[in-house]
């Protein structure tokens, strides 16, 4: 009885794996290939959405799917190639001739969308792979075809679809290595020069010498500036439309690419930009550059390179052609002799594909780039109409998220930590951290008056320097707030607080501020716009240090933060403070910090957090000793913010500013660029010069 009951239970296991093994071979395939375009779709229609987005989800959903698509078809084109010669009867073999149709095809998905060609900079460094893997898998799909061919319809079909996935895989190549770093960088390099002839000049001299005369060298002469018709005239002031600023932020892209790739800008470039962005205003000055990072985005990330080149534009006619003829062919081609759930997987796949394409033009004719062709063609009112038309169909052309990040210790420490996850298993503490840190993360929308108080701080910071004299503009990029302290006068009560290391220096200023915010909150005099200013870079500067400490001087800004933390929360509980930042702010102010915490504490705690309290007890004192009213000091410590965040843009990487990008922007990238654009650099040569023989 047991004997039978276990040998029913094994046939029917075995007839269960069986069948499953049977489900699993006929629809194999076939899931792989719809989820293919599947993938594909969810590139096409988010990928350029990253630009201005910063959904987590979103980013998590791109990733997913690039690193799932080539995966996806190239597991598929495997299996196609073990497929191949395996059919004995007929039926078989007219299953696989329109399955091996679909090969083409995943070589169509190979190519990538045109939103999406990178993930991030270090995958256009793979395009060496790519290279080497284009030839194996066009090789591997023409053996599938070949294998499959009887000479129908549909075999014919197959040969355009392979040309069109051969040549989207050749551009998307193409792409990659024209955005690695090494062949960037290499493309902007100036035809070689080898200046004025030396030794000409030597000739000459000793010829003049030999016959009596008394040689010396003349003063130097200042290089005119190449292309002097177009150096921006100082006295127009009139409103710049969208065409005019698409123009000039091509202009300014092409002369300021360098930075990108960690080369020198020219002098007389930079002389030409500051004529034009010391007459402009904050809007049109933000908005140049927003295009200008769109274009380096597009150039990054996406087939912008070759697509938008007149060689990009008769490819894609030719691959878009070659789909839509397959595409109405295989409507008339008899399909009796298929399965129908093949055939409509086919329809599927074509269409797919089909759409794409129609909407990778949809992209390409609302994109700058089409934009600036119509300007260079005189066509500014078709620009502009462009402009209002997309801006009428649901939302104006973003090309950033236009939102900041913030961080606030206070709120931080009495945020309640999840205790379920408080244990030393690593995947808890990771888990952990990453729900605080969701949970502290806030964001806010750049305002107005925050862009404008940044553009009149360059503006001033260009006018105390002369605009010829590029060492005067480059002195301005080592300030990180003694500049501000010195202009007024407090460099000597304050300046402490800036000679420390700079993580150290943002988290002093950060509790600072947050402690003289509650301070001040119920006075009468309230300092209006500097109030809210100086609040949002206080918490945005700490959300970068924290979030992406790489775009920082190296430094223990996380361990710092740390060890604060602690501290602060220590204090609270010690005064059974609970999420009323107001009263907890009021009792650090009440420290008494006569003596340094460093001395007390010792060195083996990094926490600044008392060091912040005499920080924002100095600020105070400012009212009293120097007779200073609300608004001067919120206005230092406003000014004091937005130089340290001038000191941040231009001490981090390019590469730092460009895997930005990816994520929605930032504003720090903006304001690295806008500084660069008013000779705040270093990255700019010294100028021009050359001496003359004089006789006497």
């Amino acid at each position: 009885m047991l004997v039978t009951i276990f040998s029913t239970l094994m046939m029917t296991k075995r007839r269960n794996l069986i069948q499953l093994k049977f489900f699993f071979d006929e629809w194999e395939l076939r899931a792989l290939v719809l989820l293919s375009i599947t993938l594909q779709c969810i590139q096409v229609l988010f990928g350029n959405r990253r630009q201005f987005s910063t959904s987590m989800k979103l980013r998590f959903i791109l990733w997913v799917a690039y690193l799932s698509s080539d995966t996806v078809a190239t597991v598929s084109l495997s299996i196609l190639s073990c497929n191949a010669g395996q059919h004995n009867d007929d039926s078989k073999h007219k299953t696989f001739v329109i399955m091996s149709f679909w090969a083409p095809l995943l070589v169509l998905h190979l190519g990538g969308s045109d939103t999406i060609t990178a993930y991030s900079l270090e995958d256009n460094e793979l395009w060496r792979r790519h290279l080497l893997g284009l030839p194996v898998q066009v090789l591997l799909a023409t053996y599938v075809v070949i294998r499959a061919w009887v000479s129908v319809a549909l075999n014919f079909l197959a040969i355009p679809l392979l040309v069109a996935g051969t040549i989207k895989s050749g551009v998307r190549i193409l792409t990659l290595w024209n955005a690695s770093r090494d062949r960037f960088r290499d493309s902007l390099f100036p035809p070689p020069n080898a200046g004025p002839n030396y030794a000409r000049s030597m000739e000459e001299y000793e010829s003049k010498k030999k016959e009596g005369f008394h040689v010396t060298l003349g003063n130097l002469i200042e290089d005119p500036i190449e292309g002097n018709t177009n150096f921006y005239p100082a006295e127009k002031k009139t409103n710049l439309t969208e065409a005019d600023i698409l123009h000039y932020a091509n202009n300014f892209f092409s002369m300021f690419k360098p930075l990108f790739a960690d080369l020198i800008l020219s002098f007389h470039d930079v002389q030409y930009s500051q004529s034009f962005f010391r007459y402009r205003s904050y809007p049109e000055a933000f908005k140049v550059v927003e295009v200008e990072l769109g274009f380096m985005y597009d150039l990054t990330y996406t087939k912008a390179f070759v697509v938008y080149s007149r060689k990009g534009v008769f490819l894609r006619i030719i691959e878009l052609l070659s789909t839509i003829s397959v595409l109405c062919v295989f409507r008339w081609v008899s399909k009796d002799s298929y399965w129908p759930t093949d055939v409509i997987i086919t329809y599927a796949l074509l269409s797919g594909a089909l759409a794409i394409d129609i909407f990778s033009i949809i992209v390409l004719l609302f994109s700058d780039w089409t934009m600036l062709w119509l300007k260079k063609h005189k066509n500014n009112v078709v620009v502009d109409w462009l402009h209002s038309a997309i801006s009428a169909i649901g939302r104006d052309r973003k090309r950033w998220s236009n939102t900041m990040g913030q961080y606030n210790l206070i709120k931080y420490c009495f945020e309640d930590r999840p205790s379920e996850f408080c244990t030393d298993n690593n995947k808890n503490k990771f888990l952990s951290g990453l729900l605080e840190k969701c949970r502290s993360l806030d964001r806010e929308k750049v305002p107005d008056e925050l862009k404008e108080l940044i553009f009149e701080e360059l503006q001033r910071r260009l006018t105390s320097a002369p605009s010829s004299d590029v060492n005067a503009c480059k002195k301005f990029v080592a300030y990180r707030g003694d500049w501000v302290l010195e202009q007024e006068k407090c460099l000597d009560d304050l300046g402490w607080s800036i000679k420390v290391e700079f993580d150290r220096s943002i988290l002093l200023w950060h509790i600072a501020t947050e402690l003289c915010y509650y301070s001040d909150r119920n006075k009468k005099s309230r300092p209006g716009l500097n109030w809210m200013s100086n609040r949002l870079l206080s918490r945005y500067t700490l959300y970068l240090l924290l979030e992406y400490p790489s775009m920082f001087p190296s430094g223990i800004g996380k361990l710092r933060f740390q060890d604060t933390c602690a501290e602060a929360t220590e204090f609270f509980n010690a005064r059974k403070l609970y999420k009323d930042e107001k009263d907890a702010c009021q009792q650090l102010l009440g420290v008494c910090t006569d003596f340094s915490p460093s001395v007390v504490k010792g060195e083996i705690c990094k926490s600044a957090l008392f060091d912040a309290c005499k920080l924002a007890q100095d600020l105070d004192k400012l009212e009293t000793k120097e007779g200073w009213d609300s608004w001067k000091k919120w206005n230092l410590i406003t000014h004091v913010w937005v130089e340290m965040l001038f000191y941040s843009a231009s001490h981090c990487q390019w590469t730092d500013h460009a895997q930005q990008l990816r994520r929605g922007g930032e504003l720090l990238t903006h304001v690295w660029l806008l500084m660069a654009h008013f000779g705040i650099t270093e990255q700019v040569q010294e100028g021009h010069s050359r001496t003359r023989l004089v006789l006497k």
